[in-house]
């Protein structure tokens, strides 16, 4: 098994940043973010040609853990009559319990270049999205989207026989699972809660060299993410109105109604000073006082206004606005120096244990506005094939209903959106539908072994794979690959040559 050893990122760039975070002591959170150092190792951000190239990662978190049942919808009437009879749904398909209607599925089914691949070998596999979905399921059949089927955190490869199994050593199992906090920072982060490094941020520490300044190559529109979090990479955290500012520092700012007050605080916050935790605070702040400046050059010429590439995002929805400030942003990038760079951007409340009819729809029709609203930005910039963007989750739900809603569980169906993404098509195995535990004898009937009670999706491909598949795209050589992914070597006979195949790595 791969361990996570942070000093092939560049040990003099970890002793380094180790010793600034020292020296800074309890500074600003912001702050700390503008201390990195690039000089990390790194790939080179070149395409084929030699010219320089530019690619960004989007992270889409839903937290709460998604409903995959209800996103990601079986069709085939086989499939469905069987999701129908679980979820408690209406005679001759109709809704009821928390099953959807077939009928009003059809406006968003998908139409792939292949069928699914089935664990039970079956080619009559459908599926199609929630209703609310008809901005990624126009994606999809356009082949800007890609569906992976059943993905979730591994640490090895498991059957439902050795996830049951007492021996933890031969088979171990993700840490915490079901548990909101720690799935969240295991799908971030390889580990649960607690964990400092996120593959995201690892992307980012190998990113570094790349770019002009490392203070904007991991971008958090959400507050703080352990996903975005390397060895030397730290996240720089805006709103979806743009960096914050320290308002009292600004120029041309009167605290207090007065203009002096904010000079002084200049003045203070520049001064050379002995001490050398009150020295390191005030280059910080200086620091963080100019990334502020870029950050809002950057954006300055990147109107909202009709007739700009970046209109048609959604009102109203935080996820909307949050991708609308990723897109002003790479808009923005020769102004920020980048020339990788990976954000972040969520949306919470999916923790549906209870009104999940009522209220799912609502929360994946902001999902799918505000992605297609970002890929129209994209692509209107020329960037389609070089900003990729995916969806995570901490984990997916029971496919059996509580009475209300659904509970939580492990496997979940996500979505890869870009022009590079090979798309219009499925990736991974699509699990029968079943919530039984019968067997035969002392085994599990094929269609059982899916699952890990009421549905709970056993995954079939791991987070490991599902993300490396997305760095190898973004520039990280195979050689690097377990610097990102520790246990991406325990996937080695799924893995070896393709990845998951759903990027073109050009």
């Amino acid at each position: 098994m791969h361990l996570l050893r942070p000093e092939l990122h560049s040990r003099r760039a970890f002793l380094k940043r180790s010793g600034q975070l020292a020296l800074a002591g309890t500074a600003l959170p912001m702050a700390l973010n503008l201390a990195a150092i690039g000089e990390a190792a790194a790939f080179n951000a070149t395409d084929n040609t030699g010219a320089n190239d530019y690619k960004a990662l989007v992270c889409v978190f839903l937290y709460g853990g998604n409903d995959f049942a209800n996103t990601v919808v079986t069709y085939d009437d086989a499939s469905y009559n069987l999701y129908n009879q679980i979820r408690q749904g209406g005679p001759g398909q109709t809704a009821g319990g928390i099953a959807l209607a077939k009928a009003d599925l059809a406006a968003t089914l998908l139409n792939p270049l292949a069928p699914p691949a089935d664990a039970l070998g079956a080619t009559t596999r459908q599926f199609a999205l929630n209703p609310a979905m008809s901005g990624l399921s126009s994606l999809f059949n356009v082949g800007k989207v890609a569906v992976q089927l059943n993905v979730g955190p591994l640490t090895v490869p498991l059957t439902r026989d050795q996830y049951n199994s007492a021996d933890h050593t031969s088979y171990p199992r993700p840490a915490q699972l079901f548990s909101h906090n720690d799935q969240q920072s295991t799908w971030q982060s390889s580990a649960p809660e607690g964990s400092k490094v996120g593959w995201g941020g690892s992307l980012g520490d190998l990113a570094l060299s790349s770019n002009g300044t490392s203070t904007f190559t991991c971008m958090s529109v959400t507050g703080n993410a352990v996903y975005l979090s390397g060895n030397t990479a730290v996240q720089y955290q805006v709103t979806s109105s743009g960096a914050i500012p320290i308002n009292a520092a600004v120029t041309g700012s009167a605290p207090y109604g007065s203009q002096a007050v904010s000079s002084a605080l200049r003045s203070l916050v520049q001064q050379s000073r002995t001490h050398a935790l009150e020295s390191d605070y005030n280059k910080i702040t200086v620091r963080s006082m100019a990334a502020q400046s870029v950050v809002a050059q950057a954006l300055a010429g990147t109107s909202t206004t009709s007739g700009t590439p970046l209109t048609g995002f959604p009102a109203g929805s935080t996820l909307s606005d949050q991708l609308q400030m990723v897109a002003r942003l790479i808009a923005g990038r020769s102004t920020l120096g980048a020339r990788r760079q990976v954000f972040m951007v969520s949306l919470s409340s999916f923790d549906m244990h209870d009104y999940l009819i009522r209220d799912h729809g609502g929360m994946l029709s902001q999902v799918s506005g505000a992605m297609a609203a970002f890929y129209a930005a994209i692509a209107n910039m020329g960037l389609a094939n070089k900003v990729t963007a995916f969806t995570a989750s901490d984990f997916g739900r029971t496919l059996a209903t509580n009475g209300d809603g659904s509970d939580h569980g492990w496997g979940n169906h996500h979505f890869v959106m870009g022009g590079a993404v090979n798309g219009q098509r499925f990736y991974g195995v699509a699990p029968p539908v079943s919530t039984s535990d019968a067997k035969t004898g002392n085994a599990y009937n094929p269609e059982n072994q899916w699952h890990v009670g009421q549905g709970r999706l056993l995954p079939s491909t791991s987070v490991d794979q599902f993300g490396a598949t997305m760095a190898q795209w973004f520039g990280v050589a195979q050689s690097e690959m377990a610097q990102v992914f520790p246990h991406i070597g325990n996937f080695a006979g799924t893995f070896a040559g393709g990845y998951m195949g759903f990027m073109n790595p050009t």
